[in-house]
């Protein structure tokens, strides 16, 4: 059975999409980005960008029910592919040695002209 995610600890959807899906035993979440879900403040350069952004991430994962240790795939869309390494920097601090596969692409603009966009699938 088919249940939407609702969770204040991310940023509300701005179009019309769920934070996130559960489905049987897994948790999808759509892409999030670095909105501080409090003040609806962006942080700059793709550092701190990525560390809300997994934030985020984070806590549509929690509201489905899983943890971090649960996601088992993400997909991180880069504004510019030049951003990898730093972004590598502070994801693999995130995930620690526990790292999910992993997709990550350039994307020529993401929602509000942020710098990175991450999604995940974990289970629960």
């Amino acid at each position: 059975m088919k249940r939407m995610v609702t969770t204040g600890n991310a940023p509300k959807a701005i179009g019309p999409y769920s934070q996130g899906i559960c489905f049987e035993k897994l948790v999808f979440s759509s892409g999030q980005i670095p909105i501080d879900p409090v003040t609806g403040d962006i942080p700059e350069g793709i550092s701190a960008q990525t560390e809300q952004s997994l934030k985020n991430l984070l806590a549509v994962v929690e509201g489905g029910g899983s943890k971090k240790e649960n996601i088992i795939k993400t997909t991180v869309f880069l504004k510019n592919i030049n951003d990898f390494s730093e972004m590598n920097d502070v994801y693999s601090k995130f995930f620690g040695m526990n790292f999910p596969a992993r997709t990550c692409i350039e994307a020529a603009r993401l929602p509000k002209d942020v710098l990175i966009e991450i999604e995940a699938i974990a289970f629960i």
